[in-house]
């Protein structure tokens, strides 16, 4: 059991909540619960990230439509649009998971559950998001394999 398994896990949750609405508990308990089982740890990340993405859809929206350049929300695949909303939850909400993981696990699962192209737009938008936040400094990582500078920049390690 990993992180990426909890990923897919997630995403196949938003996007059942997309597709159908639905209570998030019975999304969590059928489609999360019996592929992540008894891990504490994966089941505690997968619940964490299906319910701040949640939350932070509506700003996450606004940060995808700034960098999607002539598409406009509704016409992003919604796959691709659901692992743009993971992905920058993860950036702004996930102390301990450093952006290059972030992005990395969006393009496999975008070329997973989406296409190629889908693949190098999600990169695309990422790293724009990912320069619109450190330049702003809303950058909040720290942990394994993140250095915080004195003037607070983060660099990979």
């Amino acid at each position: 059991m990993s992180r990426r398994v909890a990923r897919e896990c997630v995403l196949k949750s938003l996007y059942a909540l997309e597709m159908g609405g639905g209570d998030v508990g019975h999304v969590r308990d059928t489609l999360v619960r019996p592929v992540v089982g008894k891990n504490v740890i994966h089941l505690r990340f997968a619940e964490q990230l299906i319910l701040r993405t949640l939350e932070h859809q509506v700003e996450a929206d606004h940060m995808i439509v700034r960098h999607a350049q002539n598409w406009e929300l509704k016409r992003i695949a919604t796959v691709d649009r659901i692992l743009l909303r993971m992905a920058i939850t993860e950036l702004l909400r996930f102390e301990d998971i450093p952006p290059k993981v972030t992005i990395n696990e969006s393009i496999n699962l975008a070329k997973q559950f989406s296409s190629v192209m889908s693949s190098r737009f999600i990169n695309g938008i990422l790293d724009a998001v990912l320069r619109e936040l450190t330049d702003a400094g809303r950058l909040n990582k720290s942990g394994r394999g993140l250095i915080t500078s004195s003037d607070g920049t983060v660099h990979h390690r």
